[in-house]
């Protein structure tokens, strides 16, 4: 019996038994063989040659001339059981045959496509957000992908930033908790486990706040702010055990991130004493030559190397400049050593050393292709995804007996789009998609009938198409628009200054509503769009996203009440773009605004309402819930108790339907100025109809922590409002004294 808990914990703490060697021995062992240029080759990744994710250097014959060298250390963009294994077999050429590892964006699906991230952020259902990434690490290890460059962690308070679509919005309590379920879900049970790939938190560190939303722009900002805002998602990410991290392509107070010492080595691989390696944004090493930062490629390899980037993502900087800087004397060799051991060291624990074709498995691929479970998943995401948010005269849900119903608009038959961007493109079936107007025609029963126009086109002025689609609505009971953004018009190198509806699409609607029929707007987007004159004049708005691959299905069961819609927004929807950024948890001012009509000497705009169209966590049901009998366990607090918060939730309306119940804190005084609120739970609970149900909350002086301005991390005895309610703008509030 001792014996086999001797062996148990051998295999728990690495502790070498029955002669078994540790990853880290068999890492040092491998390293004492290696040359500095083969060490350096590790720390090298460069792009398949069918597609590329930015713009390539390297010619093909040159990469594979390095990879038979055993000078390339990963590869992006290689995907297929066939294809890695062609790949892997030239690795096993060189001198000590080490594996590649193949990366690639598996954003929001990858056989199956989901929701797009901000849409499925819409759902505040992390266990489905979780079981969503399991699913496209199982479809991606089936086509040979050992590592996904996501989750994306960035904080984004700016609409006109196109990343946003792959983020979880503009809170940091909420995207923390969206993030960790994305890595659970990647990584599954744990590295080297079946279907389980390497997840990798990006974009290190504060991407999401590029001055005027414009991609790759600088951020400038406190270093209070950095670490209170932007860097926790990070933080909890190494705590959880993410495999990689990413550089972000942005400076920080005038100093890339690819090169910033203080967050790559003093707090990544310093003070959080992170074990795994970090990658470099798509050519971010050799971009620092434009930032104006390096000279050149050489000292752009050699401050990188030094500020803590283990591998170089097309720049080819790396291979080209380390070995001199380091014969040079300008690099210290145990640098070198450092990043090679990170990247062998996940190898290893990825089982690649001893099988270097796990992944590349064709008959688990052909097993992947069109999983039905995993689209029936597809389908039921979808739907908890989209967004209410107007329906006004209960509209909706759409009776399915609806005698004669039109869809209109440029998305009604779209099909590539709907996958939303960064989704993976198949050549053996492109589409694999399920229209809105194929969606909507199933739901329908079979004496109903379903007419179409596209009525304009997305991005241009051509009106010729109006007066088909205004006939069209005239001949309907009830009118579906299905209007937005083109799913190419939002994500990487994406930004916008104008987030109105695209082209005349506008015009179009107005058109539509002046015959007086009954309108359903769909918006079809990758952020929050401005509709103001949509969101005064149509009666009922369903924001949803791009769904993916079940989009049509997901759609048709919402607009006919198979699925009550429970989303709520991850991020404010402004008036319009001189708001921005605008978002719920900003700090208050010596002269707030106390309301809409008195703009005198007040922070407010002379023109416009400061308040949003759409506030942070809004969404509307088919039926109604009512909030009452808040209760806290105490009014008065000290030291380290526990603050209990009850409130009781009835489903007032006729359907059953699922609620996600906030609560919010403020601390009225601080020694530096505290936000107006801050989200610090949330719990997205099932209430039948007539059905009440009390909905629990805790606080502990850990929720209460917050970076004063000499960067101290703690919580300050004092007043705090306590706030419960169905969105960040309509709350009960309560108030506590909490003394230390």
């Amino acid at each position: 019996m001792k014996k086999v808990y001797f062996l148990l914990a051998a295999a728990t703490f690495g502790i070498q038994a029955s002669g078994q060697k540790t990853i880290d021995q068999k890492v040092s062992e491998l390293l004492s063989k290696m040359t500095l240029e083969e060490k350096v080759g590790q720390m090298v990744q460069y792009s398949g040659f069918e597609y590329a994710t930015g713009p390539q250097n390297s010619s093909s014959a040159t990469v594979l001339e390095e990879i038979k060298k055993g000078r390339v250390g990963s590869m992006l963009n290689v995907a297929g059981a066939a294809e890695t294994r062609k790949f892997q077999q030239l690795a096993l050429q060189s001198g000590l045959k080490i594996p590649l590892l193949f990366g690639q964006d598996v954003i929001h699906g990858y056989r199956t496509t989901f929701p797009v991230n901000l849409g499925q952020a819409a759902s505040w259902d992390l266990a489905m957000i979780e079981k969503s990434e399991r699913i496209a690490a199982t479809e991606a290890s089936a086509y040979g992908i050992h590592w996904t460059f996501a989750p994306m962690v960035d904080v984004a308070r700016d609409p006109r930033w196109g990343r946003v679509m792959e983020g979880s919005g503009e809170d940091t309590y909420l995207g923390t908790k969206i993030g960790l379920a994305r890595i659970r879900g990647f990584q599954g049970k744990g590295l080297g486990t079946p279907e389980a790939i390497m997840a990798c938190a990006k974009h290190f560190a504060a991407y999401g706040a590029a001055v005027g939303g414009r991609d790759y722009n600088s951020v400038d900002m406190s270093l209070r702010q950095l670490n209170e805002t932007y860097l926790p998602p990070f933080k909890a990410a190494a705590e959880a055990g993410v495999a990689t991290f990413m550089n972000s392509f942005n400076d920080i107070n005038g100093v890339p991130a690819t090169a910033n010492r203080y967050i790559l080595r003093d707090l990544l691989k310093g003070k959080w004493n992170y074990p795994g390696f970090v990658v470099s944004d798509w050519g971010s090493i050799g971009e620092m030559v434009p930032h104006g930062y390096a000279r050149d490629n050489k000292e752009a390899a050699e401050k990188a190397v030094i500020a803590g980037s283990d591998m170089d993502m097309e720049s080819r900087a790396y291979m080209a400049e380390l070995p001199k800087l380091v014969r040079e004397g300008k690099v210290d060799p145990k640098l070198i050593d450092d990043a090679a051991r990170r990247i062998l060291v996940k190898k290893f624990e990825m089982g690649l050393f001893d099988d270097p074709y796990r992944f590349s498995s064709e008959k688990k691929q052909q097993e992947q292709t069109n999983n039905r479970e995993h689209r029936e998943f597809g389908r039921e995401f979808g739907s908890k995804s989209i967004v209410l948010l107007k329906n006004q005269g209960n509209i909706l849900p759409i009776s399915r007996s609806a005698k004669t119903v039109a869809l209109i608009g440029p998305f009604g038959k779209e099909t590539t789009a709907n996958h939303g961007f960064w989704s993976v493109a198949f050549k053996d079936d492109p589409q694999r998609i399920v229209t809105q107007f194929d969606g909507i025609r199933n739901r329908l029963d079979k004496n109903s009938t379903l007419l179409y126009a596209k009525g304009c086109h997305v991005d241009d002025r051509d009106r010729s198409l109006f007066a088909e689609a205004v006939e069209t609505a005239k001949k309907a009971d009830v009118v579906i628009m299905t209007l937005g953004e083109g799913h190419a018009m939002s994500g990487e190198a994406k930004s916008r200054s104008n987030l109105h509806f695209s082209g005349v699409q506008e015009e179009l609607l107005e058109e539509i509503v002046k015959t007086g029929k009954p309108v359903v707007l769909m918006i079809n987007a990758g952020r929050p769009l401005v509709f103001d004159w949509a969101a005064d004049h149509v009666p009922a708005i369903l924001y949803t996203w791009w769904l993916g691959t079940e989009a049509g299905n997901s759609i048709a069961d919402v607009l006919f009440g198979t699925v009550n819609p429970a989303g709520k927004l991850p991020m404010t929807f402004p008036r319009n773009e001189g708001q921005i950024p605008v978002y719920y948890n900003h700090y208050n001012t010596g002269r707030p605004a106390k309301n809409n009509t008195d703009r005198n000497y007040v922070s407010a705009y002379i023109d416009l309402d400061n308040d949003p169209k759409f506030p942070f966590g809004y969404g509307l049901s088919y039926t109604g819930f009512r909030y009452s009998d808040m209760t806290l366990s105490s009014t008065e607090l000290k030291g380290q108790q526990t603050l209990t918060i009850t409130v009781n939730v009835t489903n007032t309306g006729n359907y059953d339907g699922e609620e996600v119940v906030q609560l919010y804190i403020r601390d009225l005084v601080g020694k530096v100025v505290r936000p107006v609120k801050e989200l610090k739970g949330f719990q997205k609970v099932m209430i039948r109809k007539g059905q009440s149900k009390n909905i629990t909350f805790s606080l502990t002086p850990e929720d209460l922590k917050f970076y004063d301005d000499q960067l101290n991390y703690d919580w300050e005895a004092g007043e705090f409002d306590i706030m419960v309610g169905t969105d960040s703008q309509h709350v009960q509030t309560k108030r506590i004294r909490w003394m230390k």
